[in-house]
């Protein structure tokens, strides 16, 4: 399932979609807001162009709307159903919750964009 070759390895390693070796991202953390959504041109293993056109990112803010949306319905259920929280702590919760995990579901929106069009091929692989 993590295995090299799969579409998990590569967007949960921020690695290149097509040969799951270069890296996606300029910047490994997620917390170094200056470089969040930096990524490479070109993927230094099979020279990929990551920017496919003008504006190719602009359908990655729905994933991100997506995993927001499930970010806050996980939140809900663990804080108001688990918890026994009252709806305006299980309120304050998800917006917690929603303000921290929002470096990693911008990263990961693109990450699945991108993968969404490029497929892996194992001509590229590089052992």
């Amino acid at each position: 399932m993590f295995k090299k070759g799969t579409k998990l390895y590569s967007i949960l390693n921020n690695k290149c979609p097509r040969c799951n070796q270069g890296d996606f991202y300029v910047e490994k953390n997620i917390w170094s807001f200056k470089n969040l959504l930096k990524l490479h041109d070109n993927c230094s293993t099979c020279d990929l162009k990551y920017m496919m056109e003008p504006s190719f990112f602009f359908g990655a803010m729905f994933i991100n709307y997506a995993l927001s949306v499930a970010i806050g319905i996980a939140t809900f259920i663990v804080t108001y159903v688990l918890f026994k929280f009252t709806i305006n702590q299980s309120f304050v919760s998800i917006i917690l919750a929603l303000i921290l995990c929002t470096p990693m579901s911008l990263r990961l929106a693109r990450l699945i964009w991108i993968h969404i069009f490029v497929s892996y091929d194992k001509k590229y692989d590089k052992k």
